[in-house]
C-alpha cells in the first residue's frame, strides 16, 4: 500500500503509517503531473492540504485510488461528492486544527486593537527617526475585554474562538444557520472547568451588536459579509476571517475600512490565492498572514496521526 502527501504530512503521521506497513512519499508533484505520478507509482491514497485540486479529471484519470485525504477542515479543493460516488473513501480532520485557527484569531484581534501589524511595518522604517511620531499614531489602543465578540459559524472552530474569548473576559455571541445553542466549556490549567451555554442569534442582531466579529463558515457560492452587512455594523468594528477566501467581498471591505465603518482587519484567506490582491496587501489597517490557520506544529502533529489512524482503519478492513 503506497500513500502519497503530495501536500505533505508530520513525521508522527508517516511514522504511524509506517508501523503499519504503509509506505509514504512526500514528493510534492506538481498538479499537470499528478495522475501520471499516481497511476505510474499506484497510489492508493491521495493526502492534499488546500494546495492540490482533487478535481473531477484527476478521480476519473485514476481508478487505483482508494482513498483521498484532507488534512484540515475545508474539502472545498475536493470534488467530494464526485468521489464518494465513485466508490472512494474521502476522510479529513476536522477537530485537529481548531485551536490553531482560534489562536490565530486572537493573534489578529490583539494585533489589531494595538496596531501591531502596522508599527511593525513602520518601526523598521523610522522608528530611529520618528520614535514620538510613531508613539503618538500608536497611542490609542483598546482592550478586548469587556468587548462583544461576534462569532459566524459556531462549529469547532467557532467554539474554540468562544473558549478563548470568554478566558479574555469578553462577551460572546453568535450565528448560524444549523445549530441554536452550544455548551462551551473552558478548561483551566489546575484540571477546573467552567461550562458556558451559548444561545445563537440572527445574523443581523450580531452584525449590530459586535465590537469584533470572526467568520467560521464554509465557502460559499455568494458572500457572507457584504456591502450590505458591513452597513449593519458598528462604526469602527474589527473583523477576522480565517475561514476561507470568498466569504467576505474584499472590495467592500476595503470601502468599509477607508470610510471608517471597520477600523481594522486580519485576513488569513483571500478572494484570489495564491495572488492576493494588491489593494488589499497594501492596506495598512489589514493584519496579513498567508493561510497558515492550521499551520503549527502541534496542529500538523494532530492531523498526521488521524489522517493515519483513519488510512490504517481504511486499507486494513
Amino acid at each position: 500500500m503506497k500513500v502519497l502527501a503530495n501536500d505533505g504530512i508530520s513525521q508522527s503521521g508517516i511514522n504511524a503509517l509506517n508501523d503499519a506497513g504503509i509506505e509514504v512519499i512526500t514528493t510534492t508533484v506538481a498538479q499537470e503531473q499528478l495522475s501520471n505520478y499516481i497511476n505510474a507509482h499506484h497510489i492508493d491514497v491521495l493526502l492534499v492540504r488546500s494546495a492540490t485540486k482533487v478535481r473531477k479529471d484527476l478521480i476519473d484519470s485514476c481508478p487505483g485510488l482508494k482513498v483521498i485525504g484532507r488534512g484540515g477542515v475545508g474539502m472545498d479543493n475536493i470534488d467530494v461528492e464526485y468521489a464518494q460516488s465513485k466508490g472512494l473513501k474521502v476522510i479529513n480532520t476536522p477537530a485537529a486544527s481548531s485551536q490553531s485557527v482560534a489562536e490565530l484569531v486572537f493573534a489578529h484581534l490583539f494585533g489589531g486593537v494595538r496596531f501591531l501589524h502596522d508599527a511593525n511595518r513602520n518601526m523598521p522604517l523610522d522608528g530611529d527617526s520618528k520614535f514620538n511620531a510613531l508613539k503618538k499614531n500608536y497611542a490609542n489602543g483598546n482592550e478586548l475585554r469587556g468587548k462583544t465578540l461576534g462569532i459566524v459559524g459556531f462549529g469547532r472552530i467557532g467554539r474554540e474562538v468562544a473558549k478563548i474569548a470568554l478566558g479574555v473576559g469578553m462577551k460572546v455571541i453568535a450565528s448560524d444557520m444549523f445549530i441554536d445553542k452550544a455548551t462551551i466549556k473552558v478548561d483551566f490549567f489546575d484540571g477546573q472547568s467552567v461550562d458556558f451555554e451559548i444561545n445563537t442569534i440572527p445574523m443581523d442582531e450580531l452584525l449590530n451588536q459586535s465590537d469584533f466579529i470572526t467568520l467560521h463558515v464554509p465557502a460559499q457560492e455568494d458572500y457572507v459579509i457584504g456591502k450590505k452587512q458591513f452597513e449593519q455594523m458598528k462604526d469602527g468594528v474589527g473583523i477576522v476571517n480565517a475561514a476561507r477566501g470568498g466569504v467576505i467581498s474584499e472590495v467592500a471591505l476595503i470601502h468599509a475600512l477607508e470610510s471608517g465603518k471597520v477600523a481594522f482587519a486580519g485576513l488569513d484567506t483571500f478572494e484570489s490565492e495564491p495572488t492576493p490582491s494588491v489593494h488589499v496587501l497594501m492596506n495598512g489597517r489589514i493584519s496579513l498572514t498567508p493561510h497558515i490557520g492550521a499551520a503549527t506544529n502541534e496542529a500538523q502533529d494532530r492531523i498526521g496521526t488521524e489522517l493515519a489512524s483513519q488510512i490504517v482503519s481504511i486499507l486494513k478492513n
